[in-house]
C-alpha cells in the first residue's frame, strides 16, 4: 500500500487510492493518486518501491 502526506487536511501516511506511477524527467519515480475524499496527492518514491508496487498491483505503470 502506498502513502503520502495530504497538504490538504495535514495529515501524515494517508492511504493512496488508484496510484499511478510516472517517471519524471530526471528519472524519479512518482506516484499521484488521491485519497478518497477528492484530495489529490503525490509521493516521491525509489525505484524498487515503485517497482514493488506495479509488480504487487497496488499502482498501474504509466511509462
Amino acid at each position: 500500500m502506498l502513502t503520502a502526506y495530504c497538504m490538504k487536511t495535514k495529515e501524515k501516511n494517508v492511504p493512496m487510492q488508484d496510484a499511478v506511477i510516472t517517471k519524471t524527467a530526471r528519472g524519479g519515480y512518482m506516484a499521484q493518486g488521491h485519497d478518497g475524499k477528492g484530495n489529490k496527492m503525490t509521493t516521491m518514491l525509489s525505484e524498487a518501491n515503485a517497482l514493488a508496487a506495479v509488480k504487487n498491483g497496488v499502482a498501474k505503470q504509466s511509462w
